[in-house]
């Protein structure tokens, strides 16, 4: 690969445009994926809530977990749950709690399957030290900063 810079000026480069790139390329490749196969990523976070919950969740666990996800914001998380019950792909027992129906369960595996594509593409020539590294610096940036993030 080409790197824009030779190893001395990119450790000049500034972190919050090659985040905020890096971040734009990941989340707009998977949107469109996502998009390709008729569903949104707050709907996949949905179902992958759901689908991969120990014990039934309820509506509210779940909004609670998702609403702040890439600032995602209740109402819209709301309304992208509203959208996994439209779908056919969870229902809502009268407890509150969100279940997958079996076309959800078909969905979900095809999304998951998609997902993991996704990953191994991403992660392309990266080694899991490199990865790991990687996540431990943005998280050390994050608290430097003052930031939060969702494991906050």
């Amino acid at each position: 690969m080409d790197y824009s810079h030779d190893d001395a000026e990119l450790i000049r480069q500034p972190i919050g445009y090659w985040s905020w790139a890096a971040y734009k390329a990941v989340v707009t490749r998977t949107r469109d994926a996502l998009a390709e196969i008729g569903t949104t990523q707050p709907q996949w976070w949905t179902l992958a809530q759901v689908a991969r919950a120990d014990s039934p969740k309820t509506r509210d666990e779940i909004a609670r977990t998702l609403r702040n996800y890439l600032d995602t914001g209740p109402e819209t998380m709301e309304a992208e749950i509203d959208a996994t019950v439209a779908h056919g792909w969870t229902t809502q027992t009268p407890d509150g709690h969100l279940l997958l129906t079996p076309e959800g369960s078909a969905f979900f595996e095809k999304a998951a399957a998609l997902q993991d594509d996704l990953w191994t593409e991403r992660h392309a020539g990266i080694s899991d030290d490199e990865y790991l590294t990687t996540m431990k610096v943005l998280q050390r940036f994050i608290h430097n900063t003052g930031g939060r993030a969702w494991h906050h």
